[in-house]
């Protein structure tokens, strides 16, 4: 179903809901209005898949907040921390420096990778896993806004951290990934070219 028509399913729902609540007998009290809607309205969110947002705890996350364990070519072990909100834009971070010249727009890469989602802090994929790595030609949209602009300059033998708000992965929806995702990446250059 299209965004928009869950968009405005769900607000008719509610709408309905509020409508039904508030026209109740002289006895049922305000708050139980507001139960049914707030009820309606959250059977709807999870009837389209929409997710809860936490309560802010104040301050963005960083990458010195993530945990990572494991050194360039080991499968990563992820660990992102409870007590800060998901960063609103991309970060990147070397974690291993390797060497020789860094990535450019049209160079095909080779690079292993790991992917945990934010929401549940769970890994979601692993080149290391699958035990081959993942090739693409940096800058020409085979893969999200994130891994074009995060991997630019990456050198062989680096190991880099990002995290990439939803507006550069999988925004709204797509790819077995739920709305507006944050995604955390431990990725190994294994081969960057020369040229």
């Amino acid at each position: 179903m299209p965004t928009s028509a869950r968009i405005i399913g769900i607000a008719t729902i509610a709408a309905a809901a509020f409508a039904l609540g508030a026209c109740g007998s002289d006895d049922s009290s305000d708050t139980d209005a507001a139960a049914t809607t707030t009820k309606a309205t959250t059977s709807a969110a999870v009837a389209t898949g929409a997710t809860t947002a936490k309560p802010s705890t104040g301050r963005a996350c960083t990458a010195e907040d993530i945990g990572v364990t494991g050194g360039f070519g080991e499968n990563p072990t992820i660990t992102i921390p409870d007590d800060c909100d998901a960063p609103t834009e991309l970060i990147v971070k070397d974690l291993v420096v390797g060497s020789g010249p860094g990535a450019q727009a049209g160079q095909e890469l080779e690079m292993n990778y790991t992917l945990v989602t934010w929401s549940d802090k769970q890994k979601l994929d692993s080149s290391f896993d699958r035990g081959e790595p993942f090739e693409l030609t940096l800058g020409a949209g085979m893969v999200i806004p994130g891994w074009d602009q995060g991997l630019e300059g990456v050198q062989e033998g680096t190991r880099r951290l990002l995290i990439i708000p939803p507006d550069l992965g999988y925004g709204a929806g797509g790819n077995g990934i739920k709305p507006n995702e944050t995604l955390v990446f431990v990725t190994d250059a294994v081969d960057v070219p020369d040229n």
